[in-house]
């Protein structure tokens, strides 16, 4: 019989994040006239974390840097790429050697783009990836059970992506990630263009894998697809995270959201008060002093612009923002 000690440790384990991103700042060395060279600073100070069972969406607008989130994650940065952060996956760091190691494997990506497909390999290969020939039946028949699961019919074992609909495009690349067994599932914008039956669906399967014990991140610029299965909504503005909220959070009419864009972008939806904020993002060369949304804030002070707000945990969620309490 297992002492309280041992139950205990468990339980932590448990709860614990299964990836851990602290503090991550990402930019790019690129050459301006002649050979002088300039930062391009797209991501600071970005902080979040995914737990086992659970979903974490990260929502912004289209071009905010979103996606190199999930590259810089899996470690498929440019050469050019500059990055700083303290990163962690099942307690341990997660270096670059490491990330090559399981990627494919623990870490699976669902790309925001079909292109992702080998256009000249026939879709039953791509899935199953190589494997060893006395492994071969077996990965088939796997492969084959995971795509009458998702309603793709045994003649799509044979076709070439250009032979496939959108829909069954995106089944297909849910399919290479479940194949995976992977236990941390980035979804980089699965849904754009999708009718809402097709969305639907979409959206069912992370919510499988979820309640598998997977832990999911889906990136997403449409945060009402978002909010039907996440637990928790990462906003995301500038390069960074102004608030991770939990989804109940956006009932009531969004009064339990604590930070002043999270409750614009409630406010904006065409179901509650279609309202939108003046100004626009910051573009990623500008030079910012204090809060990155400085300029857009009706609450704004005199100490928001002489730094950066710091993370602070309010009502079981975390914001960045001097003016909440």
């Amino acid at each position: 019989m297992r002492n309280k000690t041992e139950i205990n440790a468990k339980e932590k384990k448990e709860t614990e994040a299964l990836l851990k991103v602290e503090d991550l700042s990402l930019s790019f060395i690129q050459y301006a006239s002649g050979l002088r060279q300039t930062e391009l600073k797209v991501i600071c100070n970005l902080s979040i974390e995914a737990y086992r069972g659970e979903i974490l969406a990260v929502v912004g607008s289209s071009g905010s840097g979103k996606s190199l989130l999930a590259h810089a994650i899996l470690g498929i940065l440019p050469s050019n790429a500059k990055l700083d952060v303290n990163m962690e996956y099942n307690g341990k760091k997660l270096t670059q050697e490491i990330k090559e190691e399981i990627r494919g494997k623990e870490i699976a990506l669902i790309p925001q783009s079909t292109t992702y497909l080998d256009p000249l390999m026939r879709i039953s290969n791509q899935v199953i990836g190589c494997v060893e020939e006395k492994n071969e039946g077996l990965m088939k028949k796997v492969q084959r059970e995971i795509f009458q699961k998702y309603d793709l019919k045994p003649d799509v074992d044979r076709m070439f992506p250009h032979e496939l609909s959108g829909g069954m495009t995106r089944r297909v690349l849910v399919s290479t990630a479940v194949m995976s067994s992977a236990k941390l599932i980035i979804a980089d914008e699965p849904t754009p263009g999708l009718d809402e039956k097709t969305l639907n669906e979409t959206l069912s399967y992370f919510k499988d894998m979820a309640n598998k014990g997977c832990a999911v991140i889906l990136i997403t610029h449409d945060i009402e697809a978002a909010l039907k299965i996440s637990d928790k909504i990462a906003i995301f503005y500038a390069g960074t995270v102004l608030e991770v909220a939990n989804v109940e959070d956006f009932k009531n009419n969004g009064e339990n959201l604590r930070h002043p864009y999270t409750r614009a972008l409630w406010n904006a939806l065409p179901q509650n008060n279609f309202l939108a904020i003046k100004g626009h993002q910051p573009m990623q060369d500008e030079v910012i002093d204090g809060c990155i949304f400085y300029e857009r804030c009706s609450k704004k002070n005199e100490l928001c612009s002489k730094g950066i707000p710091q993370f602070k945990t309010i009502n079981g969620g975390v914001v960045r923002c001097n003016n909440v309490s």
